[in-house]
């Protein structure tokens, strides 16, 4: 890899962090069907091109538990479909270890040639498997920051889509959020954060979210509304978990944020999350 490697200035922002293996040309191959895109400063994600891609829900929840728990040094993502959650984290937590789970064979796949390409394999662990399954993750294993983007309707109350990769990642076909909450509050070393991402809207969703960590024995001590564009009432939620045992009386009460808006009115993206975005390496 030539140490003088570098990519055009991309409107006036010049891209931040390390030059991976795959960035001169070292790394896997983009196969048929396949797009490789940006994810954070340099780092690329190999995502179908018909299939399911990133969205702005999973650099949410990368840019918000890493923001809530940014002295991790061991990091689980649940559910972690591309990778592009765990990209993100890894990309801000440099010398974090990481274990991701995902049951998609062809998501596996993709993430697998991700992380080679941006030269994570020495810290990168993908697991193929359900997280349900007791047998993919040790009793004994925990972690200081554990992230989620779950899906978030259950089988049948919706449209599916045209490719099974997507189908899974909108609807809960392996567990719910529930499901999320009791694994990580299983998995959470003492003082650890989980991280995840679910509608507020309608309010059902919100009391889901707010039941499954009660019942998981999490307690929520933050979070943040999101706007996906002004006028418009937040539809999304990040949520800040601890165990029920680390949490100090002060913080007993969730401390709601004010919400963060994605778009203006007038379509532009918001000024606080283009700085947002540039906080994971990625161009306003």
């Amino acid at each position: 890899m030539s140490d003088n490697y570098t990519e055009p200035i991309f409107k006036g922002w010049a891209k931040p962090g390390p030059i991976p293996p795959g960035a001169p040309g070292g790394g896997p191959a983009l196969e048929a069907g396949e797009t490789l895109d940006a994810i954070s400063g340099y780092f690329r994600l190999f995502q179908l091109t018909h299939g399911h891609r990133f969205s702005t829900d999973d650099v949410l929840t990368a840019w918000y538990g890493t923001t809530c728990c940014p002295t991790a040094r061991s990091v689980l993502d649940l559910g972690s479909g591309l990778g592009a959650v765990g990209m993100i984290a890894a990309w801000r937590l440099a010398g974090a270890r990481f274990v991701t789970v995902e049951a998609q064979e062809e998501s596996v796949r993709l993430a697998r040639k991700s992380a080679r390409w941006n030269g994570l394999e020495d810290r990168y662990e993908i697991r193929l498997g359900d997280f349900r399954d007791k047998s993919v993750l040790r009793p004994e294993e925990k972690f200081d920051l554990i992230l989620g983007s779950p899906p978030y309707f259950p089988p049948g109350s919706g449209v599916g889509g045209d490719h099974p990769q997507k189908i899974a990642c909108r609807f809960e076909m392996r567990g719910d959020i529930t499901d999320y909450c009791a694994t990580a509050a299983a998995h959470l070393n003492r003082g650890g954060i989980f991280a995840c991402v679910f509608p507020v809207a309608p309010s059902m969703q919100r009391t889901r979210v707010e039941a499954a960590a009660g019942t998981s024995g999490l307690r929520i001590i933050r979070w943040r509304p999101v706007t996906l564009r002004e006028p418009e009432p937040p539809l999304l939620g990040l949520f800040c978990m601890v165990g029920m045992n680390d949490v100090p009386e002060p913080a007993r009460e969730p401390w709601a944020e004010s919400p963060l808006v994605i778009r203006t009115a007038q379509g532009r993206i918001h000024p606080e999350y283009a700085v947002v975005k540039m906080s994971f390496g990625f161009p306003p």
